[in-house]
């Protein structure tokens, strides 16, 4: 017996000493790669716009004059992730405006982690008004739902429609908990010398960008090599994983009470709403969708079929007649 348990220590020495070597492995390679500033790496068919504490990247497209849509991301996308949603808006005549939401893409990182809703709709605001856009659409996916509809919270009266795509982020019915001492998490995404090593060999991996997409999917078949491409770009940048540590760390531990807290502020949104939703979504549940339906005044409800969590990926064709149709409205 006393043989057997000292070989299985001896297993398990080894697999530690693996999985020590491996995560080594993939946090060298992230040095060596994440060496590029965001003005070399960002694409040139971008720019940056001084909106409030920071410099935003986006997208723009379709004439200046037309009626503006704001996209707004999920985690790990960025603006050139909806470049196929936004060109037959564009070329309808419709001036299609996507934003890298900090700290995903190409937008400058805050000076001090501010990744919460409140502070993201302020930067969307400012943003508005450096493009000097009195009015728009706002188009917001995932976890991007939390910025997309606290701006519509806080200036509704500018916003002339809300167009929600299997969106979380909300924090609705949040009640913060005290706390007296700080829990694992917290001591995780503090302790950069463990936490970097580890999104360096998961989150930030390029062998692993498919697979994380994939898992968002219906049919694995979506996460095409183009798709894989647009999200390994911004890997490049100097201190990408260590800026998605610092944003893992504030979404998961920091307890925010903003607008979109309480269900109650959104009677407050009167404008025409599409809400769309994947009918096998497993990141958030269509359950989520149908509450969200039924606290917007406005709101239509459309349940994609065979569509997981990202619709504009999934099914494209049948996504955009949807978002005509309402827009024609």
């Amino acid at each position: 017996m006393k043989k057997i348990g000292q070989f299985i220590l001896k297993i398990i020495g080894w697999i530690f000493l693996l999985l020590f070597l491996t995560i080594s492995f993939f946090y060298i390679q992230s040095r060596l790669r994440e060496i590029e500033t965001r003005y070399e790496a960002a694409p040139a068919t971008g720019k940056f716009v001084q909106a409030g504490d920071v410099e935003i990247h986006i997208v723009d497209m379709g004439p200046a004059d037309g009626q503006a849509i704001l996209f707004i991301h999920g985690t790990g996308a960025w603006s050139e992730f909806w470049r196929e949603t936004m060109t037959p808006l564009a070329e309808a005549g419709y001036r299609c405006i996507a934003v890298d939401i900090p700290p995903f893409g190409y937008s400058e990182k805050p000076a001090a982690p501010s990744f919460g809703n409140e502070a993201q709709a302020k930067r969307i605001i400012a943003l508005m008004d450096a493009l000097d856009i009195d009015s728009a659409i706002l188009f917001g996916h995932s976890f991007g739902g939390g910025a997309t509809l606290e701006t519509a919270l806080m200036i509704p009266e500018r916003i002339d429609a809300l167009i929600l795509e299997d969106v979380g982020g909300l924090n609705l019915n949040f009640v913060p908990v005290e706390r007296t001492n700080p829990s694992v998490l917290e001591i995780f995404f503090e302790t950069r010398a463990i936490r970097n090593p580890i999104l360096s060999a998961t989150a930030t991996n390029p062998l692993l960008t498919k697979t994380l997409l994939s898992a968002m999917l219906k049919d694995p078949n979506d996460a095409t090599d183009e798709k894989i491409k647009i999200l390994q770009q911004p890997l490049v940048l100097e201190g990408a994983t260590n800026t998605l540590g610092d944003w893992l760390g504030y979404v998961v531990t920091t307890q925010e009470v903003s607008l979109t807290t309480n269900p109650t502020n959104y009677q407050n949104l009167t404008m025409p709403t599409l809400i769309i939703w994947g009918d096998s979504d497993t990141v958030i549940p269509l359950a989520e969708g149908e509450y969200l339906a039924s606290i917007i005044p406005n709101a239509e409800l459309v349940v994609m079929k065979d569509v997981n969590h990202v619709p504009h990926v999934e099914d494209l064709e049948t996504l955009m007649p949807i978002v005509f149709e309402f827009l024609s409205k």
